[in-house]
Formats: structure tokens, sequence, C-alpha cells
């Protein structure tokens, strides 16, 4: 039980950090197991997405045909609508998995994750599409309203799962918990959410050089003007396999954004202080 990490108490922001990393780490078989059951569906058709995103974006950039445009604005909307689900799919699986790390004290029943996801996973889109409205209204105001948003409306995930809110009462609930410590949701957020993009970025690499080398072996070739020549089979099987590692280690994320919920829940209710009282009183 040394290995046991405990949600319900207070952390500063280096904790939060690191204790999302630990308890990846720590848990990863089951990890991966429960997001391959229950967000894999999701996570397969936004592949497919990417793909054909990939695509029809040079296709329709360099070509300038109105068709070929109309196929990329297309694949935009269909990309956008695949990654809300797949991340509400992402949020209620990693949610639900550590409610179920939290009742069993350390051990997680694939059973209650799934009852879990099935009762929550329509709320959560629904979540994440009042969400997204609500973050590109903000932008289209002014950016600091959107990023101001973005901090509670990403904390009324872990809400809906967590406090067995609706959707209405998950953004309320968020939005009183950040309530003075918004900076502090914001810094952890950013940088958790920073060291995933670099990672990220170094996974996106070998697609850069196969694209510059192919590109650079067209123009010699004097073939630059089939700029579409590029997506060939070699690009898209990378660009499949860097999409997946980047999904997966998107999915740390949500662990963080756990540990930032439950530590203002509690710096304002205490729930997981009164409970290790009702627990030594009980031992007593």
């Amino acid at each position: 039980m040394n290995d046991f990490i405990q949600f319900k108490r207070q952390r500063e922001i280096g904790e939060i950090i690191s204790h999302s990393f630990r308890f990846v780490r720590l848990n990863y078989k089951t990890f991966l197991k429960l997001l391959l059951k229950y967000a894999g569906p999701a996570f397969i058709v936004l592949i497919a997405a990417v793909v054909y995103y990939s695509y029809t974006t040079l296709d329709g950039t360099f070509s300038g045909n109105l068709t070929n445009m109309g196929g990329f604005f297309l694949s935009f909307v269909v990309l956008a609508v695949c990654m809300l689900i797949y991340y509400a799919a992402i949020y209620t699986t990693i949610f639900s998995l550590i409610e179920s790390y939290i009742k069993n004290e350390g051990k997680i029943s694939s059973a209650e994750v799934g009852s879990s996801v099935k009762q929550n996973l329509g709320k959560m889109i629904g979540l994440n599409i009042i969400s997204a409205i609500l973050i590109t209204a903000g932008t289209f105001l002014f950016i600091f309203p959107a990023i101001y948003l973005m901090v509670p409306l990403t904390i009324a995930n872990a809400v809906l799962i967590f406090d067995k809110q609706s959707i209405s009462d998950s953004i309320g609930g968020a939005f009183n918990l950040v309530k003075d410590n918004w900076w502090m949701s914001f810094i952890s957020i950013f940088v958790i959410w920073l060291i995933i993009y670099i990672i990220g970025m170094a996974v996106q690499m070998p697609i850069m050089i196969y694209s510059f080398i192919k590109a650079f072996t067209m123009a010699e070739e004097g073939s630059a003007a089939d700029m579409s020549q590029i997506f060939d089979w070699v690009y898209l099987l990378v660009t499949i396999i860097s999409s997946v590692i980047q999904y997966v280690l998107y999915s740390i994320l949500p662990v963080g954004i756990a540990l930032i919920y439950f530590n203002l829940n509690e710096k304002k209710n205490f729930t997981g202080t009164y409970e290790r009282i009702e627990n030594l009183g009980k031992d007593s």
C-alpha cells in the first residue's frame, strides 16, 4: 500500500505534476487496458479522421480546387467532432478509473469503470459541447475570457464524475472551486499540458523530416507541382503511429485535472480530512 496515491488531499503544484505521471506509471497496465476497452472505439474513429484530414489538407491547400477545399473543411469538421467525442471518452474513463481506485484503496474494478462510463459518457459529451461553445465565444470576445473560462470548464469534467452532478451544476461547482485558486489551477494545467506538448513535438519530428525529404526529392525530380504525392503510405503510417502516441500521452492530463480537483475540493470542503478522521474513529 506504500504505492497508493491519496487523491483526497491538498497538494502543491509540483506534487500535482509529479503525482500525475507517477499514477500512470504505477497503474499503466490497467490504465491502458481500460482506455483501450472503453475509449478505444472513439480512438480508432479519431485516427481515421486524422488520416482523412491529413490527406485532404495539403490536397485542398495546394490545388485551390473548390471541391478539394470543400473536402478540407468537411474533414476539419469531422476531425473536430471525433476529437470532442474521444476526449469525452478519455475523461470519463480516466475519472471513473480514479474513482474506483479511490473507493477500493488502490484497486481498480473494470466493472465499476464500465458502469460509470455508460452512465456519464453522454453527459460528458454534452458538457464538452457546451464548453467548446463558451470558449469559442470567449475567443471571439477577446483572448483572455477564453483562457479564463478554460480553467473552470476543464475542472467541470472532474466535478461531473466525482460529485455526480448534472452538466449545469458541474459548471457552477467548478467555478466555485476555482474561485480564489484560478492561477494555481491554470499553472498546474498549463505545465502538464506543456510537458505533454513537448513530448508530442518530439514524436512529430519523423513526420516533419519525412515530409521535408520527400518534398526536396520531388523538387529535384521536377514534380513539385503535385504536392499531394507527399501523402504516400509511409507518411500515413508515420502519421498514424505518431497520433497514437500523442493521444495516449494526452491521457495523462485528466489525471492531473483530477488531482487539481481534489486539491481544490479539499481546500474548500475538507472532504478527505473528514473521511480520514472518521476512519481513525472506526479503527480505534
